[in-house]
């Protein structure tokens, strides 16, 4: 990840009062549908459309003053969610890892947290609703994790959008090391993995 370096999260806990701290959250579910009747999809993950015209993760920034990092993310998730993010609680047993900066001087903290599919549509339908709506968050989009026979369509073509920060090299490591996609697809997808 380009310009970020990764650090344990007790090190990034005490880098001092300079330092400010960013964290989001890649939701996730079993998806047993198939598009066309034949490609599965295996797996709903969602992003969102930011304010910037950028892709990222739900979240923000929090405040350790007002409690651990998971109470500012799921502060932030009901914010930019809505009320269905009350149906479940981000912890830190979904932590999956903290990258810094040196300008701004900000660690960004990732999350991966599973949920069925039921939740995940509910997040979907309430989403229009949330405080931030419109303002912060232009919108929910699904991650096509599947290639279409023209080895372009699908998850090639997603990434090839602009994403904020690290949030594509998250999403990479998140659906390969949480074993989303079909085994070897980063190979046959001919996308770089991240480190």
């Amino acid at each position: 990840m380009a310009g970020m370096r990764r650090l344990e999260l007790a090190e990034a806990l005490h880098l001092g009062p300079g330092w400010r701290h960013a964290c989001h959250a890649m939701l996730y579910a079993p998806d047993p549908g198939l598009l066309f009747g034949r490609i599965p999809l295996r797996y709903a993950v969602l992003m969102q459309m930011r304010f910037d015209g950028r892709l990222g993760f739900p979240g923000g920034f929090v405040d350790l003053r007002d409690g651990s990092l998971e109470d500012g993310l799921n502060r932030e998730l009901g914010e930019e969610l809505g009320e269905a993010a009350a149906a479940f609680r981000v912890e830190r047993a979904d932590y999956r890892s903290s990258h810094a900066g040196s300008r701004p001087r900000v660690v960004a903290h990732f999350y991966t947290k599973l949920l069925t599919l039921e939740q995940l549509t509910a997040v979907e339908m309430g989403a229009p609703r949330a405080r931030d709506h419109g303002l912060e968050v232009l919108g929910l989009v699904r991650v096509p994790l599947y290639t279409l026979r023209d080895g372009v369509g699908g998850l090639p073509a997603f990434l090839e959008n602009t994403f904020i920060g690290n949030a594509r090299e998250q999403l990479l490591e998140a659906v390969q090391n949480l074993g989303l996609l079909e085994p070897g697809s980063f190979a046959h997808l001919k996308i770089s993995t991240p480190p």
